[in-house]
């Protein structure tokens, strides 16, 4: 017992660090890529770190069976290199009960990926769509930040202002630049262009919004032709464009995993396979990682540390794509994405038994030649 104590808490232990390590990496990538977003205008940035709250299963589901892949390969690697896997090798510790003993954390772990594949992680999935499609509801006018020039989604406008009150309803050292094309949409006409000391939000009878502009200038066509003109106005009108809002979510991710049981639909189909492969995929890498974690002292610990890594990405490569094939129907949804597993269940026991084999091969023809 105490023994399992103290290799379960070295597993565990290395896999808190190193899933925490690339827990970091993976959000640092993801909340830059909603940090443009929101510097662009498209998302509020008050919502950054809610999304990014709701997106935490997504992310854990998948670094956790990595967490603890290298988490086996490090701790026993290191125990190989402190010469305490061979005193425990030789009070009776063999690799089968070495790996018994391993597969308690890694049920643990296996558990963990099971609450949140088949659980949260939908749910997070479903709220994040939720805050999206509530960012899509709001104007350019409800983003607008004072002194950065901010583009619509479909870049055919950019607003800039230099003062915005706290209430959002006036602002101060305004600048509009607007696209305008051809009565058919086809050909893109000489750029409007719009300044006004002050302007402010109304809604009109009809529901529209408007942004009304006081004491400015409105610029047409290009500098320097005949057709350029300036327009000095008191009061100008420019319509906010609605939003378009779609209460609709449609990502499978999203879809709660009861949904999903009993469904026809192969792409529903191959999501439930996939939600039940990510706990399936911890025990099988536990037991790949065992083996591949001995190593001899004199070699270090790092020696089969990147070969490691390369046949995780292929099984994890392969899930991925398989998932993919059965989503588009070009492979049946019956053989699914276990054979997968299966095939790196059998390269599991092959690491397994082919050392000790290969050992006791070596130790009989020793005898051999002795004899």
């Amino acid at each position: 017992m105490i023994v399992f104590r103290y290799l379960s808490r070295e597993v565990l232990l290395t896999l808190s660090a190193v899933s925490a390590v690339l827990l970091v990496i993976i959000m640092s990538g993801r909340f830059i890529k909603y940090l443009a977003q929101a510097a662009q205008g498209i998302l509020d940035p008050g919502v950054l770190f809610l999304i990014m709250g709701y997106r935490l299963p997504g992310f854990l589901q998948l670094i956790l069976p990595l967490g603890l892949f290298l988490g086996i390969l490090l701790a026993y690697g290191r125990l190989y290199l402190e010469s305490e896997m061979t005193v425990l090798s030789a009070t009776g510790m063999s690799q089968q009960r070495l790996l018994g003993m391993t597969m308690a954390p890694a049920a643990l772990v296996a558990a963990l990926v099971a609450w949140l594949s088949l659980g949260l992680a939908p749910q997070g999935v479903t709220q994040v769509a939720q805050i999206i499609n509530q960012q899509d509801a709001l104007t350019e006018f409800d983003t607008l930040v004072p002194g950065r020039f901010q583009t619509l989604r479909d870049g055919s406008r950019v607003t800039y202002t230099e003062q915005l009150s706290e209430d959002r309803g006036n602002l101060a050292g305004v600048f509009i630049s607007e696209k305008r094309f051809s009565q058919d949409k086809t050909k893109e006409r000489a750029p409007s262009v719009l300044v006004a000391e002050k302007g402010r939000q109304e809604i009109g009878a009809d529901g529209n919004r408007y942004l009304i502009l006081e004491n400015g200038y409105r610029y047409d066509g290009n500098p320097g032709q005949a057709d350029y003109r300036a327009i000095k106005y008191d009061t100008y009108g420019v319509l906010l464009p609605k939003p378009e809002v779609s209460e609709e979510i449609t990502d499978r991710e999203a879809i709660p995993t009861s949904e999903l049981i009993g469904s026809e639909n192969l792409r529903e189909r191959a999501e439930l396979q996939w939600r039940l492969s990510l706990p399936l995929l911890v025990f099988v890498v536990t037991l790949m990682a065992v083996p591949l974690s001995r190593v001899n002292p004199r070699q270090g610990r790092f020696l089969k540390l990147l070969p490691a890594i390369l046949l995780y990405m292929a099984y994890l490569t392969m899930l991925i794509a398989v998932r993919g094939a059965l989503e588009k129907g070009k492979l049946p949804i019956a053989l699914g994405i276990w054979w997968v597993h299966g095939l790196f269940l059998l390269i599991g026991l092959a690491l397994m038994y082919w050392e000790p084999l290969r050992l006791k091969r070596a130790a009989r023809r020793a005898e051999v030649a002795h004899g």
